[in-house]
């Protein structure tokens, strides 16, 4: 199941990570465990009761984030000036964790911005062309991400160029 990140520790504490893959554009943060716990010591989503206090046994694990992805997008307003730009990438991202969520292991995921698109190429602040370019380069990028099988590495691997 696909969350989103919301919280500005789990963004620093993804941006703190090395970056696992990058393309012309983009680049990949992952972290494997799930978000930090908030005030009160619960996740984003929890409520005060216990899992454990469900009638019955059940094959769903006692940690309620144990299966999840946490994704984020991060457009930074230096390398994308006009908001209807930031937004459209926003929202490729998204989409593009959406498809590739089943490929992706589970923990912090964050896609960042690191390059603007040139200005010359795509004029319009909303072209199809920049969807469509965006589109292949994410799709491209989170192929090569960790699957769940690389995910117990302790080191991520060298950041490799990605067409």
């Amino acid at each position: 199941m696909l969350q989103r990140l919301i919280h500005k520790a789990d963004f620093d504490s993804l941006m703190s990570a090395p970056i696992w893959s990058r393309s012309a554009h983009f680049a990949v943060h992952h972290l494997p465990h799930g978000p930090q716990l908030l005030k009160g010591g619960r996740r984003e989503g929890e409520t005060e009761m216990l899992s454990t206090d469900i009638a019955g046994n059940s094959a769903v694990p006692v940690d309620k984030n144990s299966g999840l992805v946490w994704a984020g997008a991060m457009v930074p307003k230096r390398q994308a000036r006009r908001a209807v730009t930031r937004n459209l990438l926003k929202r490729q991202i998204r989409q593009a964790f959406i498809r590739h969520q089943a490929l992706l292991s589970r923990g912090l995921w964050l896609v960042r911005l690191r390059r603007g698109f040139d200005k010359v190429s795509y004029p319009s602040a909303r072209s199809l062309q920049l969807a469509e370019v965006a589109r292949v380069e994410l799709d491209a990028l989170l192929q090569h991400a960790p699957t769940e099988s690389r995910q117990n590495r302790q080191k991520p691997p060298r950041a490799a160029e990605v067409a």
